[in-house]
């Protein structure tokens, strides 16, 4: 047991992986529970669930070191990356994992308190944001290669939303009263870090969903408002679709074509449905305590 351990530790985890994506652009990626499954994205469209693609955490067995899975009865976050062939997964049960779509392989995993969110990096880092936690409440950066092993911290108190910007070489961390703005650094030493640039107060308390809109929008959702961040000005508006809507989970919103998909919670924290506008649509997922949906985006 031991051996197997070991080996499982030490084996390359980005060996295997498939580079053809089975995610769709449109699709609905939506997680909750343990598990995470995809919908065809013209049929939500239409208010029909159709079920293409599913995981459930109990797949990974033999792959992830048998702790990890109950650190993974809650998943909170579900990002389509690298070309829409792997998942960004959180839980804030304690986990994050990077999960290749196609083989369902692991490729990276490691203990994160109460994460709610985490975005991909250049040069393979993960950035993940950590929620109200004895051990959490920060903002911590991985080597993707190199499961569980911190390279660095930041306080973040409740952390809930992770997004980089390519286009300006930034992280954005989202958390209870504040957008923090990081630039990567040191990446080609020993330490490489996360160096915190600007501060923006939130307009509201309680910081939860953060998503690009755009290649210079955010938007924002808090406890009771949602909002559109200008990050060239710093400068928050209501968004009128979701502006006096309480307790939005996630919401995925084109400034192109106004197309939006969100969650919010109908039942303490969690749904059973996924709701679209422009067009409008409302899809039932019935068997999971929904939490998050993402829309796949155009490779």
């Amino acid at each position: 047991m031991i051996i197997g351990c070991l080996l499982l530790m030490q084996a390359p985890i980005w060996a295997g992986t498939n580079d053809t994506p089975l995610l769709r652009s449109n699709d609905l990626v939506v997680c909750g529970d343990d598990k995470i499954q995809v919908y065809d994205g013209a049929a939500a469209r239409r208010g029909e669930a159709i079920l293409t693609w599913s995981w459930q955490a109990n797949e990974a067995k033999g792959q992830l070191p048998e702790e990890y899975f109950g650190m993974l009865r809650s998943l909170d976050d579900c990002k389509p990356v690298r070309g829409n062939t792997q998942l960004l997964v959180t839980s804030s049960s304690g986990a994050t994992l990077l999960l290749d779509v196609a083989t369902k392989r692991i490729l990276f995993y490691a203990k994160t308190p109460m994460a709610h969110s985490a975005d991909l990096l250049p040069g393979g880092f993960v950035a993940v944001a950590n929620s109200t936690h004895t051990a959490g409440n920060s903002l911590e950066l991985y080597d993707g290669r190199i499961p569980e092993k911190v390279l660095y911290k930041d306080t973040l108190y409740s952390g809930h939303g992770a997004v980089w910007v390519a286009e300006q070489q930034e992280l954005f961390a989202l958390g209870f009263d504040s957008l923090l703005v990081y630039r990567l650094q040191d990446v080609r030493t020993a330490t490489p870090r996360l160096e915190k640039v600007r501060v923006f107060p939130l307009p509201d308390e309680g910081g939860h969903e953060l998503s690009l809109t755009s290649s210079n929008q955010l938007l924002v959702s808090t406890h009771h408002h949602v909002w559109l961040m200008d990050m060239q000005t710093g400068r928050f508006t209501p968004f009128e679709p979701l502006k006096d809507h309480a307790n939005i989970k996630s919401a995925n919103y084109d400034a192109a074509t106004g197309a939006l998909v969100y969650t919010i919670a109908e039942e303490s924290w969690w749904t059973h449905h996924v709701y679209g506008v422009n067009p409008d649509f409302r899809i039932e997922i019935p068997d999971m305590r929904a939490y998050k949906v993402r829309v796949v985006p155009k490779p």
